[in-house]
């Protein structure tokens, strides 16, 4: 079975979309099938990281458009899916997409060069022309999506589908046990995505005095990683750029900073309590879940609701605990048994 993945990386669309692509491909190559993913090289792109063979598209420095999305994607629907079909391997069983600027009439181009279609979505806010559709986010409902697929298209939704890495099911157990009953914050897990193009990084750096031990982890493409490593210089910070131990990084915090996005179930599987900034409006609407379950707490003064924390003694242990039943880790398996 070959299976292609077309999904891009940059500074403005972050790392998030390639990076739970990454995580459904290694669980396909595990189970023997051929992978392939067709990336754009945008600014800030991370295709070095993928481990799969890669198709790259060539990027149009002069493309502008009144479209966020198409401004993020380089190029037009109809060029993408022109470009994309020129180099598209042929026998492909199953085409993976995963990019808001791309819409349903991308995927009637591509229609017949692949057997079926799966659509990795968030934002519900477009027509799609596909088999399956994927939203990993919390509390999305099968009405989100009345009147956008057709009406054959299998609907995998909610976190049990959330794509992780396998070092976090296997990190599960283990951090749970040691996240049970903690009523201290001193380690702090400081992450606010792959790019960080605002240097959110540093605003939560300078708000943290020396009582804590902060890891703060940057993209190896943020443009602010120099400034943070300097201002790191001297001070009870470690600055750890691209790391390739999430997991246990979040396993030794007591508490994490971090963004939205697909990071968000990376720490519910392992229960780790969050102060979650909002980024971008695509995240909105999950961190309010969150929040709303008790799993976070989004970030509005960072010093009060630091403090507020540390004054409950079990506040901890009760996010710890709700964040835990969110997510178990297991999506990867999950999807790949729905759709091969």
């Amino acid at each position: 079975m070959n299976i292609v993945f077309r999904v891009d990386s940059s500074i403005q669309i972050g790392l998030g979309h390639l990076m739970r692509c990454v995580a459904f491909a290694d669980e396909l190559k595990r189970e023997g099938y051929k992978v392939t993913f067709i990336c754009r090289a945008l600014e800030g792109n991370q295709i070095e990281s993928v481990e799969h063979k890669v198709i790259v598209l060539e990027k149009n420095d002069n493309f502008q458009s009144d479209d966020d999305y198409l401004n993020w994607l380089g190029a037009t629907q109809q060029t993408d899916a022109q470009q994309t079909i020129k180099v598209f391997p042929k026998m492909t069983d199953l085409l993976v997409v995963d990019s808001y600027a791309l819409g349903h009439q991308w995927h009637q181009n591509l229609r017949e060069y692949a057997k079926r279609i799966l659509v990795i979505d968030d934002l519900a806010d477009r027509q799609f022309d596909c088999d399956i559709l994927l939203n990993q986010n919390i509390g999305v409902q099968e009405n989100s999506y009345k009147g956008k697929v057709p009406r054959n298209c299998k609907l995998l939704l909610g976190c049990d589908y959330a794509l992780l890495r396998p070092e976090f099911a296997e990190r599960r157990e283990q951090s749970l046990k040691k996240k049970q009953g903690n009523k201290k914050i001193q380690n702090v897990l400081v992450s606010l995505g792959g790019s960080d193009p605002d240097n959110v990084s540093l605003d939560i750096l300078q708000q943290l005095d020396d009582r804590f031990k902060v890891v703060v982890v940057l993209g190896k493409t943020s443009p602010h990683n120099e400034i943070i490593e300097h201002y790191a210089k001297g001070k009870s910070i470690e600055v750890i750029i691209n790391a390739d131990n999430m997991a246990d990084l979040m396993l030794d915090a007591d508490i994490a900073i971090g963004a939205g996005g697909s990071t968000s179930w990376e720490r519910c599987c392992l229960g780790l309590p969050t102060l979650l900034c909002v980024l971008a409006d695509n995240q909105k609407i999950a961190a309010e879940r969150l929040e709303e379950l008790g799993a976070v707490i989004i970030v509005r003064n960072l010093k009060k609701d630091l403090k507020s924390i540390i004054d409950n003694g079990q506040c901890q242990n009760t996010m710890s605990n709700i964040a835990q039943s969110i997510c178990d880790g297991l999506g990867c398996k999950r999807v790949v048994r729905s759709v091969v």
